[in-house]
């Protein structure tokens, strides 16, 4: 199994996206009438090079890297929580904030982790598959395409299960998600462009899926 180096800071940039935007989500903004929380212009960013990896290296490596941030991320998590349980020093008067800012509660943490897999390989798939179907052409309609379904799955799945039933839960607030993300991904089409022509340039590849077993949970594969 070789792994160029490009890969590698291509996955640790998609990780790295993946982990900040869980820790400044907690912050809402307004823009406008609409308030959205702040890693509304980050997470898009980790399908933007959910893009890349599949487009240059294709479905097989996508898929290693999707559970690979999901792996990251479970552990990020474990060690947050590790850090909220240990007892604070009588001086130090922040774990209340720690709490609220590091905190996630345990349906929080669920509707994360299945709206990250489902729309991550959703665009995954789509991506590969509409590769195939256009041999190749119009990046632009895949990438936007891809992540149209992918942010769509994302955006239902975490609001559905983490609000549903709470005060806060308000269909519309899908939506608003649905199509920042998406307009998101459209607007950086230009810089998509621009890695994936270099990284196809610098690796010699451009993968095509035709025989690939889309399962998921294939990792080793």
């Amino acid at each position: 199994m070789n792994v160029s180096h490009r890969l590698m800071i291509v996955t640790a940039v998609f990780i790295t996206c993946l982990l900040a935007s869980n820790i400044i989500a907690v912050k809402i903004i307004a823009l406008g009438p609409v308030f959205l929380p702040a890693a509304i212009f980050i997470f898009p960013v980790s399908y933007i090079f959910g893009d890349v990896l599949t487009e240059v290296y294709g479905y097989r490596w996508a898929r290693r890297v999707i559970w690979l941030g999901f792996a990251c991320n479970l552990l990020f998590v474990i060690f947050l929580r590790a850090g909220q349980a240990l007892p604070a020093a009588p001086f130090w008067d922040g774990q209340a904030a720690y709490e609220v800012i590091l905190g996630c509660t345990p349906r929080l943490l669920a509707a994360s982790f299945c709206g990250y897999l489902a729309g991550e390989f959703a665009n995954s798939f789509i991506l590969a598959r509409m590769k195939v179907l256009t041999r190749g052409r119009w990046l632009w309609m895949r990438t936007i395409g891809s992540t149209f379904i992918g942010q769509g799955l994302d955006s239902l799945i975490f609001i559905t299960i983490a609000f549903t039933g709470t005060p806060s839960f308000l269909p519309v607030i899908i939506v608003y998600h649905w199509l920042a993300k998406t307009a998101i991904e459209a607007i950086a089409t230009p810089l998509t462009y621009v890695i994936v022509n270099f990284l196809k340039k610098r690796e010699s590849l451009d993968t095509y899926d035709y025989e690939t077993n889309f399962n998921p949970f294939l990792v080793t594969r």
